[in-house]
């Protein structure tokens, strides 16, 4: 019984009063998902498992936090007692407070049917099947283990709901009122749109940038629907064991090379990457941008990177309150995130929120917010 007192208390925390996700929050067994997870530390990512410490599993399981389960190719439960991981995260339960926004935002109704893109540890699926009935509950993950593990616990909670292995940006055996994604896409795939009924919404992120997209299928095949005035950050989908390995050798570059372009900059240096609204109207200028920040300690000194698939590539370094940018290659990547900031300042906002969203059956997303325009996935 103890950990129905842990899930009410969490329940509270991640969903406002009289939301319909509140009592299916406080009545499914999180900690059942997640019996061993990675935590990350300084020295990388450390495995942890709840069997040989109940009480650290419980205050983790049951805080509105996101628990990694898997890094790179290696999940927790396949891990043994203290190793560590390396890689980015692959994987992972959603803290529960994001799950029952995203919920939220697809306006699920009791009697809809709906497609969890993103099995993960199944927490998320357990709480539809909590609420709506496992027959109205299908979800679909890349990982044939992840779908293993997933289905074994919620059968074990009493939840039976279909679930099957693909690639889920790619062709569908579905059909429903609603899909919502905890993976981020971009564009959209034309296959949720296929296998939306006229009607039924889809709610997803945008992969890259903090958008949260939600849209209504017309009798067209295509959909219409707005940015929400809300924010949410998802790994993007994949369609393999791991992303691709990425070329670091052009972030080599940019730490050490003189720019062809070398100026001062009149902004301090940023932490593009939880910077969001700055960072998601940069991705929306320049997509593809990678970035990297690095912090000294002791003298205070900062350094961004950025690097491009194209070859460009920038490097901010502020030292003693001055900052000196280096920048070569085709495109002067910093001076789009000085453009960025200049219109932030201007205006006082940066207009993506609230956009109105067209979407194309090919899934190329168009948004219009008064005079801005941008497309998404041409």
């Amino acid at each position: 019984m103890e950990w129905k007192d842990h899930a009410a208390t969490l329940a509270a925390t991640a969903t406002p009063p009289g939301s319909r996700w509140r009592e299916p929050i406080a009545t499914t067994p999180r900690h059942t998902f997640v019996p061993r997870w990675w935590a990350k530390t300084r020295d990388g990512w450390v495995l942890r498992d709840g069997d040989s410490d109940h009480d650290r599993w419980l205050a983790a399981a049951y805080r509105d936090w996101t628990l990694v389960t898997r890094v790179g190719s290696r999940h927790a439960d396949h891990a043994e007692p203290g190793t560590r991981a390396e890689g980015s995260p692959t994987s992972s339960s959603t803290l529960p407070g994001l799950i029952a926004q995203m919920f939220r935002h697809a306006s699920i109704g009791d009697r809809c049917t709906v497609l969890d893109v993103g099995t993960g540890s199944g927490y998320g699926t357990a709480v539809l099947c909590n609420r709506l009935g496992a027959a109205r509950v299908t979800s679909i993950d890349v990982d044939p283990y992840l779908n293993e593990a997933a289905a074994a616990r919620l059968e074990k909670n009493g939840y039976k709901p279909r679930i099957f292995t693909g690639d889920a940006t790619g062709p569908l055996d579905w059909e429903g009122d609603r899909i919502v994604a905890t993976v981020s896409v971009r564009p959209v795939p034309p296959s949720w749109l296929a296998a939306l009924k006229t009607g039924g919404r889809l709610a997803t992120t945008i992969t890259g940038t903090s958008l949260i997209l939600t849209a209504d299928k017309q009798e067209d095949g295509g959909a219409v629907g707005r940015v929400e005035y809300d924010r949410a950050g998802f790994m993007r989908a994949r369609a393999g064991a791991d992303y691709p390995v990425r070329d670091q050798s052009l972030f080599e570059r940019a730490s050490v090379e003189e720019g062809e372009n070398i100026e001062r900059s009149r902004y301090p240096v940023l932490d593009v990457v939880n910077a969001w609204d700055v960072g998601t109207m940069l991705e929306l200028i320049a997509p593809g941008i990678e970035h990297r920040y690095i912090t000294d300690d002791n003298s205070g000194d900062r350094v961004s990177l950025m690097a491009h698939p194209d070859g460009s590539w920038a490097r901010a370094e502020e030292r003693d309150g001055m900052v000196t940018v280096h920048q070569s290659g085709p495109r002067r990547l910093w001076s789009y995130l000085d453009a960025v900031r200049d219109r932030w300042i201007r205006h006082g906002e940066l207009p993506f929120r609230g956009a109105r969203a067209t979407i194309t059956q090919e899934g190329v997303i168009i948004l219009r917010r008064g005079n801005w325009t941008a497309t998404i996935g041409q």
